[in-house]
C-alpha cells in the first residue's frame, strides 16, 4: 500500500495524534477506512468492539446474515432459512448448508463444524460466558447421517429471537482447531448443564481448550470473503479479498454473499481532527461516525463538492447507567432523581444537532408496535429531583451535602476518554448536580479499561453507547441477572425483569411480544437502572473516489462488502 503521508503533511499528522506514520507495503488499490481505535482482539468468543466484530464478520460466516434493507435475517452459510417443526415442548430448526461453502483449504463446511462451534461456545476453561447466555436457547444439535451438510438444532422457545439466535454465530473449522475430533464424543447438553461433570468424563476437554487458546484468533481459518494480510496494532489493519472465495462462484449472489472491494485498509486514527484532515487530503476514503458538528459543517461547506454524505437512523442508544449494587444507588428513587438532572434537549443540541432523537427507553421509537409511546420522556427537573432524594431517605445538611445512613451522596462517573459527546454528558451532570449539593467526580478511561471497569462494577455511573440491531430484541446479556459480569453493566437484578426478558425471547406471536416489550419499558422506567438519553443517526463522509456510499441502520453504519472504488465500477 502506498504511504499516504509525505513531507510536512506527515509531520503535522504525526504531531497531532496519528498513532503511526507507517502503512503496509504497496499493493492493489484499497478502500481506506478510518477507525478511531484498534480492535485489540479478534477472539470470536470475547470480542465486543465494533471494529473487532466488523473484521470477524468479514473473515468468518454465520448460518444467517442480517438483511438491513428489509430488517430481517437471511440465509448465509445456510442454503435457506431453517425448516421449523416441534417435538413436545421443543422447537426443531433444521438447516442445510450451502454445498458451495468451503474453508480456505478447499474442504467443505459441514454440519460437524457447526456442532464443533456450539461445543466450543460451551467448553470449560474458555471465555464462554457471553455465548452461553446469548445462545442458551440452543439445547442440542442432531446431525443427519444421510447428509453431512444437514443438521437439526433443538431449541427452547419458538419466537423470532430463537430463530435468529440459532444462526447468529460464526462457524469454526473443526479440522483446523480439533484435528483429532476429540470434541465429537462430548454431548452438547452435558457441556451446557455441567462443565465440571463434562471435564471429569472427558479430560481431553482441557487439551482442546489449550489448543484453542494457543492458536491466535487472527490465524484461525474462516470461510468468509476476506483474509487478514497485515495488522500493526494501533496503526492499521488490512484485509484482502480471497481470490477463490466460494461466494464469488455463486450465480447472482445476494448482497451478503458479495465482496466488492479487493482490499479493505483500516487506518487507525484516534484524533478526530487528524482524521478529518486525512479525509480532506484524500488520504482516507471513508470516515464513519464523525462528530456531528464536523459532519454538519462539512456538509454545508465547499468540501461538499468533493465529498459524499449519508445518514441513516440507527439502533445505537446513548445512556447513563447506574451501578444498582452500590449502596447509594440501590433504590429506584435515587436513580430516578439523578435521571432528572440530564438536560437531554440541550445535550442533543450541543453534541448531536439534527442527528439524534429521543426515546422513553431502550426500544427505538421507529419500532411503532413495540415502542411504548404512552410513557413520558425524561424531563430536566432539578427541583423534582430534590423531592425524590428526600423521598428516598436522603437528608440535606446545612452545607447542602446529602447524607443517608452516614453515607454522603458522592458519586463517580466513568466514560471513554476523548469521546467529546460522552464527556459533555458527564460534565453537564456534574454541573447540575453540584448546584443541588451532589458531588459527581468525572473519571475518563481508556476504552479497554473502561469496559473492564463496567464489567466488574468498579464504578458508580457510566456513559455508554449500546449498539443495537434492527433484527430482534434480546436483553439477556444487557439486563438479565445472568448478564451480570458481562454486558449487564448496571448489575441490574430484578425477578420481574428476568421473567419478562425470558418471555420476550420465547414469545412467537409478534403482537404478544410487542405487548411484553411495552411492559418491559414500563418496568425499566420505574426501576431506572439506566437513563436513556437518545438514539443517534449513523453518519458517513466519503471521498468521491468511492462513487456511492450508503449509511445503514446496522452497525458499523456501512456495509464494507459493498464498498468499491469508482474506478472499479467502470
Amino acid at each position: 500500500m502506498k504511504s499516504f503521508l509525505s513531507g510536512l503533511a506527515a509531520f503535522l499528522l504525526c504531531g497531532v495524534g496519528l498513532t503511526a506514520c507507517t502503512t503496509p507495503s504497496a499493493g492493489p488499490p484499497a478502500v481506506r477506512i478510518r477507525w478511531a481505535q484498534d480492535p485489540q482482539t479478534l477472539e470470536p468468543l470475547t470480542a465486543t468492539s465494533s471494529q473487532a466484530v466488523e473484521v470477524i464478520n468479514l473473515r468468518h460466516c454465520s448460518l444467517l446474515a442480517g438483511d438491513y434493507e428489509h430488517g430481517r435475517f437471511a440465509p448465509w452459510l445456510a442454503e435457506s432459512l431453517p425448516v421449523i417443526s416441534r417435538r413436545n415442548s421443543f422447537t426443531l430448526l433444521t438447516y442445510t448448508l450451502r454445498r458451495e461453502a468451503t474453508w480456505d483449504n478447499g474442504q467443505p463446511v459441514l454440519a460437524r463444524d457447526v456442532a464443533f462451534t456450539l461445543k466450543v461456545m460451551n467448553c470449560p476453561r474458555l471465555p464462554t460466558e457471553y455465548s452461553r447466555t446469548q445462545y442458551g436457547v440452543i439445547l442440542d444439535i442432531e446431525l443427519d447421517a444421510a447428509n453431512p451438510r444437514r443438521f437439526t438444532l433443538v431449541c427452547k422457545g419458538s419466537s423470532q429471537n430463537v430463530i435468529i439466535a440459532s444462526g447468529d454465530y460464526l462457524i469454526l473449522s473443526e479440522h483446523s482447531l480439533d484435528p483429532e475430533a476429540a470434541l465429537r464424543a462430548v454431548p452438547l447438553p452435558l457441556l451446557r448443564a455441567d462443565t465440571a461433570a463434562a471435564l471429569r468424563r472427558y479430560p481431553s476437554l482441557l487439551n482442546l481448550a489449550n489448543r484453542y487458546r494457543s492458536i491466535p484468533p487472527e490465524k484461525q481459518p474462516g470461510c468468509g470473503p476476506y483474509q487478514l494480510t497485515a495488522w500493526a496494532k494501533n496503526q492499521y489493519l488490512r484485509l484482502q479479498r480471497k481470490p477463490n472465495w466460494w461466494g464469488s462462484k455463486l450465480n447472482k449472489p445476494p448482497r451478503w454473499l458479495q465482496a466488492q472491494a479487493e482490499v479493505l485498509d483500516y487506518r487507525i486514527i484516534p484524533d478526530n481532527a487528524t482524521a478529518l484532515l486525512a479525509l480532506r487530503r484524500g488520504d482516507i476514503d471513508l470516515y464513519p461516525e464523525p462528530p456531528a458538528q464536523d459532519f454538519n459543517r462539512l456538509r454545508h461547506s465547499a468540501d461538499s463538492t468533493k465529498l459524499l454524505f449519508s445518514v441513516a437512523n440507527s439502533y445505537d442508544v446513548t445512556m447513563v447507567g447506574f451501578n444498582t449494587q452500590r449502596p447509594a444507588l440501590k433504590d429506584p428513587l435515587t436513580r430516578r432523581a439523578l435521571s432528572m438532572l440530564f438536560d437531554i434537549p440541550g445535550l442533543i443540541s450541543a453534541t448531536q444537532p439534527g442527528l439524534a432523537y429521543r426515546s422513553v427507553g431502550l426500544i427505538n421509537p421507529h419500532d411503532k408496535p413495540a415502542y411504548n409511546d404512552s410513557l413520558p420522556l425524561l424531563v430536566f427537573a432539578p427541583q423534582r429531583a430534590l423531592a425524590l432524594l428526600s423521598q428516598a431517605g436522603w437528608q440535606q445538611h446545612p452545607d447542602k451535602t446529602w447524607w443517608r445512613n452516614k453515607i454522603q451522596l458522592v458519586l463517580n462517573i466513568i466514560y471513554k476518554a476523548g469521546a467529546a459527546d460522552h464527556e459533555a454528558i458527564a460534565t453537564q451532570l456534574r454541573t447540575t448536580a453540584r448546584q443541588l449539593g451532589v458531588l459527581i467526580k468525572l473519571r475518563p478511561q481508556e476504552s479497554t479499561l473502561l469496559r473492564r471497569q463496567m464489567q466488574s462494577g468498579n464504578m458508580d455511573m457510566y456513559v455508554h453507547t449500546l449498539n443495537g440491531t434492527p433484527y430482534a430484541y434480546n436483553f439477556f446479556s444487557i439486563m438479565h441477572s445472568r448478564g451480570i459480569g458481562m454486558i449487564n453493566y448496571p448489575r441490574f437484578q430484578n425477578a420481574e425483569s428476568d421473567h419478562l426478558i425470558e418471555a420476550i425471547t420465547a414469545e412467537p406471536n409478534p403482537l404478544r411480544q410487542a405487548s411484553l416489550l411495552r411492559r418491559f419499558q414500563v418496568l425499566l422506567q420505574q426501576e431506572s437502572p439506566v437513563a436513556v438519553l437518545y438514539f443517534a443517526r449513523h453518519r458517513l463522509i466519503a471521498s468521491r473516489r468511492l462513487g456511492t456510499v450508503q449509511a445503514i441502520s446496522a452497525r458499523p453504519g456501512y456495509d464494507a462488502t459493498q464498498l468499491q472504488l469508482a474506478s472499479a465500477r467502470q
